[in-house]
C-alpha cells in the first residue's frame, strides 16, 4: 500500500502565492506607465501600499529583473528600466520578427477568439481617437491579440514582454502625432485582420512588417530628437 505524497508546508505555499500577486501588481504599473520608465522603485512605499511585507516586493522585483522590466542596483534600489534610441530600436526589431510570423500563422489557424479581440480593440481605437491613452491601450491590445491568434504560447509570451518593457503611452502619442495618424493606424490594422481572416499568410505577413517597420523609424526618430518622455 502506498503512503500518500506529503503536503506541502502551507506557509510555502502562501508565500509564493503572495509574491506572485505582487508580481502581476507591479508589472501592470510598469504596463500601465503608473511606475514610468527610469522611476525608482521604492520598495516600502508598494509594501505598504500592496498590503505586505519587504520581502514578496523584494522577490517580485527580482522576477520583473530577469525580464529586463526592472534595472537592481547595489547600494541603489530598484528602478524601472529606461530605454534609449538603441533600445529602442532592438525592440522594434525583435517585434518585426515576431509579429509578422505571427501574423502568417494567424491566417493559417483563424481563431475566432483572438481575431474577436482584435476586432473589438480596432472598434476601441477608432473610437479614441481624441483620446490618446484610451486609443494607446487599444493598440496595444490589438497587437498581444494578433500574438494570441498565432496559437503559439511562446509568441505570445515574447509579444507581452517587449509591449510591458519597450512601447509606452508617451512614445505612442507621438509617434501619432495627428488624429489622421491615428486613424491610419486602425486602417492599417482593419487590412491586417482581413488578411489574416482571408486565410492570406504571405500578406498578412507583410502588412505587419510595414506597419512596424514605420512605427520604428518614426520611435527612433522621436528618441534621437531628444524629446521622449516616460512610459516605454
Amino acid at each position: 500500500m502506498s503512503l500518500p505524497e506529503p503536503a506541502a508546508p502551507p506557509d510555502r505555499l502562501n508565500i509564493a502565492s503572495v509574491v506572485d500577486q505582487v508580481y502581476t501588481a507591479i508589472r501592470e504599473r510598469i504596463s500601465s506607465g503608473s511606475l514610468p520608465r527610469g522611476a525608482r522603485v521604492h520598495q516600502e512605499d508598494l509594501a505598504e501600499e500592496l498590503g505586505v511585507s519587504r520581502t514578496p516586493v523584494r522577490e517580485a522585483l527580482r522576477r520583473l529583473a530577469a525580464e529586463g522590466l526592472v534595472e537592481m542596483r547595489t547600494n541603489r534600489g530598484a528602478r524601472v528600466a529606461d530605454v534609449d534610441q538603441v533600445g529602442m530600436r532592438s525592440s522594434y526589431e525583435a517585434r518585426t520578427v515576431i509579429e509578422p510570423g505571427a501574423a502568417r500563422l494567424a491566417a493559417g489557424r483563424r481563431l475566432q477568439e483572438p481575431l474577436a479581440r482584435m476586432r473589438a480593440a480596432v472598434a476601441s481605437q477608432r473610437r479614441s481617437v481624441r483620446n490618446v491613452q484610451r486609443s494607446f491601450e487599444a493598440n496595444r491590445e490589438f497587437h498581444l491579440a494578433l500574438a494570441e491568434a498565432s496559437g503559439n504560447e511562446f509568441l505570445i509570451q515574447f509579444a507581452e514582454r517587449l509591449w510591458v518593457a519597450r512601447i509606452g503611452e508617451t512614445i505612442y502619442e507621438r509617434q501619432v502625432e495627428t488624429q489622421e495618424r491615428m486613424l491610419l493606424d486602425v486602417r492599417e490594422h482593419e487590412q491586417i485582420i482581413e488578411a489574416i481572416e482571408a486565410g492570406d499568410g504571405r500578406r498578412a505577413e507583410s502588412l505587419v512588417r510595414r506597419h512596424l517597420t514605420d512605427a520604428m523609424k518614426r520611435s527612433t526618430d522621436i528618441l534621437g530628437s531628444g524629446e521622449s518622455g516616460p512610459g516605454t
